[in-house]
């Protein structure tokens, strides 16, 4: 495989046990900018991580959830187990990740970020 990153497919199973912890036991313990930052991801990392299926399923799990909590009849009897209180913490955290990864996607593009230098000085 040449592509193969075993960074990622750390933050894979860990962004899968996020799902199920979330799901399942109501816990939210991931953060998905600071697990980035401090691994120093760079954008090629993040741009697999945005392409990948794991972080496809969070993306769907987030649009079910949304289907669930508008009423859904499919979606409602596969979600009927969570209250709809818990759901709408479950979609609020899994909305958190994902945003998070997109905007520090966005973050690392190259080159030097805008108004990083040669600033005119105001006068007076």
């Amino acid at each position: 495989m040449p592509n193969y990153d075993p960074a990622n497919e750390m933050l894979y199973s860990l962004m899968d046990r996020a799902l199920d912890t979330a799901v399942m036991e109501g816990k939210f313990l991931f953060s998905m900018e600071n697990y980035l930052k401090g691994h120093s991801y760079t954008r090629r990392q993040t741009t697999e991580l945005l392409e990948s299926s794991p972080f496809g399923e969070i993306t769907s799990t987030i649009d079910e959830l949304d289907g669930y909590l508008h009423g859904d009849k499919m979606l409602k009897e596969a979600y009927g187990h969570v209250t709809k209180p818990n759901a709408r913490k479950i979609l609020k955290y899994l909305t958190k990740i994902r945003d998070e990864a997109v905007t520090y996607h966005e973050s690392r593009k190259p080159g030097r970020p805008k108004g990083a230098k040669n600033k005119k000085k105001r006068t007076k």
